[in-house]
This record gives C-alpha cells, structure tokens and sequence, in this order.
C-alpha cells in the first residue's frame, strides 16, 4: 500500500496544503549521523502550515542514519534546492559533517539569502562557521557554548534562557528546543494563532521527569560525565567551526 492510498494522509495533506496556498521552502540538514530529536520540531511544526514544502537535505538522494539508527532518505539533493528558501535548520549533525567543505559552502550560500534560519544544538556552530552568527545574540547545546564567542557573537545566552531571536537567526538547545524555535518562527511567517493552534494540534506541553534538562539545575557529577562523554566530538566542533570562520573573514 502507497501512502496515497491512505485516506487518511490525503486528508491530512489537504489539510496542510490547501489549494491555491503560496509555498513556504523548509530546508532541513540530515546528513550521516544526524540527531532526529533535533529536526523533528521542525519537520512537525512547519509541516502543519499551508503550503509548506519540507526539504529533507543532503548530498545525494541515499539513506542517511540519523543517530542511533534512525534511517532516512533525502527528499531534495544540495543541488535540488530551490534556489532560495524560506527557512533553513541545522540540526546536531555529526563533526565530520558540519566540517565537511561542501556542507559549509552550501550553508553559506542558503543562509544568506533563507528568510528564517534555525540552528539547534551543535547545529548552530555551522552557521557560525559561515560567518552568519557574527555580531549577533546566540544560544546551543551546553558543549558548544564556550565555542561561540570564537565565531565573532555578541552575546552568548546561557543553556536553560530557551529560543535566542536575533533577527532572523532563530537559536535553540537540543530537543524541544526545534519545537520551540519552530512555533516562533511559525507566529513570525503565519501569524500567532496559527502557531497557537500548531501547539493544540500537537499537545506541545513538556513535562521534565527530572529537572535536569539544564546543566546548571544537574547533578554536577553527571554533567562532569556528559561533558567527558562530549570532549572528542566538542574538540572537532571546535576546531572545525573556527578554523571556516578564520578563512571566511579573511
């Protein structure tokens, strides 16, 4: 069975893409290792708008992993792309991806010219590598905070103060953080009401079991062991991250 023998989906997509709707380009990053809980906001979010066109990017049109074990296949190539995009997000991606010479020279060209742009977790480093997080209010996960005042920021905002909004740079931590930066660039492109009605239709309403979903209210032995966990990948991040942004400012 086809997913267009489900009634059910064709009512849904109905619902989502009425008629005659103006389309609105969502570009979303997946390469090798990508981390699903930080695209899914996204992809959730945007896909309830009229007339939203989701583009699940990368490379080539073959299965990547999203980490751990999350299989997908791109819908749109870097050379598919439409030539400008309404909104483009950067979920956590593996280091050697978000240092990878062709993604980053994709970014820059998208970037600049995207009407919105969302950076999640680690994610927001590769607009950082690009020059785009220069002079600007900026957030991410806990492990790449310390990286960002070498990619020219103005002010680094601690984990825990949810979706940082400059202009149209939209920068968040890992998880609910793509939901959260979605619904806000939704009130920005489709009004309030409508991302008041995105967050009904999806029950958005987090609930921490623990109270440790930000560093500074964690037991600090395991943020110690998160960080420790962290170090090799942060380390390639970092050096990744810096040494595109020397060469783009140069």
């Amino acid at each position: 069975m086809k997913p267009t023998d489900l009634p059910s989906l064709n009512h849904l997509r109905a619902v989502a893409a009425p008629e005659g709707a103006k389309p609105f380009h969502v570009g979303i990053i997946i390469g090798p290792g990508f981390v699903p809980m930080d695209m899914v906001g996204v992809q959730t979010v945007l896909g309830l708008m009229p007339g939203v066109e989701i583009h699940l990017l990368w490379k080539t049109d073959e299965l990547v992993e999203g980490f751990p074990n999350w299989w997908t296949k791109p819908t749109t190539t870097f050379a598919d792309c439409p030539e400008t995009l309404d909104l483009l997000a950067i979920p956590m991606l593996a280091p050697e991806v978000q240092n990878d010479p062709e993604v980053i020279a994709f970014v820059a060209e998208k970037a600049k010219s995207a009407r919105f742009n969302i950076g999640i977790c680690n994610g927001v480093l590769v607009f950082g590598a690009v020059g785009i997080l220069k002079d600007r209010r900026v957030t991410a996960s806990h492990n790449a905070l310390p990286i960002l005042d070498q990619l020219g920021v103005r002010e680094v905002i601690p984990a825990g103060h949810g979706v940082t909004v400059d202009g149209n740079l939209y920068t968040a931590g890992p998880g609910v953080g793509s939901f959260e930066a979605a619904f806000l660039v939704v009130e920005a492109a489709f009004g309030r009401i409508a991302a008041q009605l995105a967050e009904v239709i999806i029950e958005y309403d987090p609930h921490p079991i623990y109270g440790m979903g930000v560093p500074a209210k964690a037991d600090p032995a395991l943020v110690s062991q998160f960080e420790a966990i962290m170090e090799p990948l942060v380390a390639d991040y970092r050096k990744g991250a810096i040494d595109s942004f020397t060469a783009s400012a140069a």
